[in-house]
């Protein structure tokens, strides 16, 4: 079964603690945080210190996706504010494979998230030493965009090269995930969607997030 990880980005930033509480209700398995510095994406979101409140409010792992240029710079703030996991992007760090062992000495779970237009190629060297990758299936940067139809192929390609090397790593999928593909993007094997519009455009948003968890 997939696990599901709500991305605040979506939520309501003025009663942030209750929107949280609900996707807890509903059972979700993680809280994704989008990091936008506005210069490796073209928005600007929110860093640790308001990570470091809604910590204390929930015990659901955090999921931290920091979508900023030369996330090298600021991990040991992330991690101080709460991070379970970090995910950095291919794209923005010169050194990755130095990035990944920096945030493992932290003894925190490392993922790598790839734009669409990035090739699978680019993270050959280092799947031995990271726990999930993530597979943008919209171009990130803003909430509520359609799934790139062209990144099906991109998850089967991975999933096999995971299973066919007998690697430990969760796939995650970011971008366009709704009630009516997510069985579909599962299917293909997918380990952890991220949800955001999907989730907190919903009217009820505690029976939203079950709905996602029973597919």
């Amino acid at each position: 079964m997939a696990k599901i990880s709500p991305s605040i980005l979506s939520a309501d930033f003025s009663n942030l603690k209750e929107e949280i509480g609900k996707v807890e209700e509903g059972g979700a398995d993680f809280i994704h945080l989008d990091v936008m510095d506005g210069i490796f994406v073209p928005n600007i979101t929110f860093g640790p210190p308001v990570i470091k409140k809604i910590k204390a409010v929930t015990e659901v792992p955090f999921d931290v996706h920091l979508m900023i240029d030369r996330p090298e710079r600021y991990i040991e703030d992330f991690i101080v504010a709460g991070a379970d996991i970090i995910t950095v992007h291919a794209e923005s760090t010169t050194h990755l494979h130095r990035t990944i062992q920096y945030i493992k000495s932290y003894d925190k779970k490392v993922g790598v998230a790839l734009n669409p237009s990035t090739s699978l190629e680019s993270i050959e060297y280092v799947l031995e030493d990271i726990d999930m990758v993530l597979i943008m299936t919209v171009n990130p940067g803003f909430g509520g965009q359609s799934f790139i139809p062209a990144m099906k192929r991109k998850i089967q390609r991975l999933r096999k090269t995971i299973d066919d090397n007998n690697l430990d790593i969760k796939i995650e999928v970011d971008g366009g995930v709704k009630l009516d593909n997510a069985k579909e993007i599962i299917d293909l094997g997918v380990d952890i969607l991220v949800v955001g519009s999907g989730i907190y455009g919903a009217e009820d948003v505690v029976q939203r997030t079950k709905m996602f968890k029973n597919i």
